[in-house]
């Protein structure tokens, strides 16, 4: 039997805010105190129990990406089963414990092959579900897709993405404006799977129409839609403005102003952001030339982008750097940060009564940051991917 753990001395994110010098009691792969008092007693009490001094350091719950296309030199769309480890162990080195693993557009019958073999380790917990962005968005807003390979999003074949998941398909990246887009909304939404607006180029009163129909996610705000007029507002207008929408940031630096992220945290609130890393294999791993899907990628100074055309091909980024940016240059405050990081996209996930927020009973998924903000600790489900007593 694993020793229960005492995490001591840190500053703890609660959801009920930060608590200095906190305590966090794991028993097995679950979380049994995060009372202070509680926590001492039962650690005092109890044989096998292993005490770790975090003093100076912060313990925040484990991230949660609910769009990552892999890391680690490795492909999600196209790597083996041991790339495909590979790169989920990536993630989670950088603390990202719960992980949905995005395909980019493909032939159909492609996609769906693939998705049997994701469907398989997220039976076995490695991932959380698949995210399919593309085939079904606009050639207009294309972004790093194939253009030949794009289709409108006809429901029997959104239905046959569905089916090919085995109850393991999350999200569907859609132009809704598309024909056949609104049924399709309405289709994930009776099956459970989030709809959410993308590579669109919709305009924003179609973009009502998509989310009165049941979108409620905006696939990496700002990027591959129109821009906001002043007298064609567009999809993030609607978007931002409507409480039934989280909307995904990818906060890199890169994709977005500095100002832009702003906006979206002032308009939407910390409560309807999620923080995405959109990553492609190069996350974690370097420069150099990778494929994403059929089309080919530099990447160079950490920054992905197409060979041809040169559009921004996905990120680099590891959600340990998007925390670290969002407090340290954005000036977002820690716990608006855990929020958008954890919180929101287990909700999105209908994961909350398990992950998201450092509570008694959820699983035992935390990181532990010093006081840079640096990740010095990973826990998930209760033992220690990344030891801080190790270093």
């Amino acid at each position: 039997m694993a020793p229960r753990k005492v995490l001591a001395g840190a500053r703890v994110v609660l959801p009920t805010g930060t608590v200095d010098d906190g305590r966090v009691l794991v028993d097995g792969t679950r979380i049994a105190d995060t009372d202070a008092e509680t926590a001492d007693t039962e650690a005092t009490e109890a044989a096998h129990t292993e005490a770790v001094d975090l003093t100076g350091h912060w313990v925040v719950p484990g991230f949660v990406d609910i769009h990552n296309h892999g890391g680690g030199g490795a492909s999600f769309t196209s790597g083996t089963v041991e790339e495909v480890l590979r790169g989920i162990r990536t993630h989670r080195l950088h603390g990202t414990t719960t992980l949905v693993a995005s395909t980019v557009t493909g032939d159909l019958d492609f996609l769906a092959r693939r998705a049997g073999l994701l469907a398989e380790l997220a039976q076995q917990g490695d991932i959380a579900g698949i995210h399919y962005e593309g085939p079904f968005i606009s050639p207009c807003r294309k972004g790093a897709h194939s253009e030949e390979l794009l289709r409108d999003p006809d429901p029997a074949e959104v239905r046959k993405l569905i089916d090919a998941a085995h109850g393991h398909a999350r999200m569907v990246t859609l132009a809704t404006e598309l024909p056949g887009g609104i049924d399709s909304v309405r289709l994930l939404a009776e099956h459970g799977v989030i709809a959410a607006v993308g590579h669109t180029d919709a305009t924003y009163e179609q973009t009502v129409q998509a989310i009165d129909a049941g979108a409620t996610v905006a696939t990496h705000l700002f990027n591959a839609m129109p821009p906001v007029g002043h007298r064609a507002p567009g999809p993030i207008t609607a978007l931002l403005e409507d409480e039934r929408v989280t909307v995904e940031l990818i906060d890199d630096g890169i994709h977005l102003h500095p100002a832009a992220l702003q906006l979206a945290f002032h308009h939407a609130g910390a409560s309807r952001v999620a923080f995405i890393t959109d990553a492609m294999d190069a996350a974690g791993f370097g420069d150099g030339r990778y494929m994403l899907g059929p089309l080919e990628v530099e990447v160079a100074d950490g920054v992905a982008r197409l060979v041809e055309g040169g559009s921004i091909a996905g990120s680099t980024l590891t959600l340990d750097r998007a925390f670290k940016r969002a407090v340290t240059v954005d000036g977002l405050s820690v716990e608006d940060a855990v929020t958008a990081l954890s919180a929101n996209p287990a909700r999105l996930l209908g994961m909350a009564d398990r992950i998201g927020s450092l509570e008694p009973g959820k699983d035992a998924d935390l990181v532990v940051l010093d006081e840079g903000f640096d990740v010095v600790g990973v826990m998930r489900q209760g033992a220690w991917v990344v030891d801080p007593q190790l270093g």
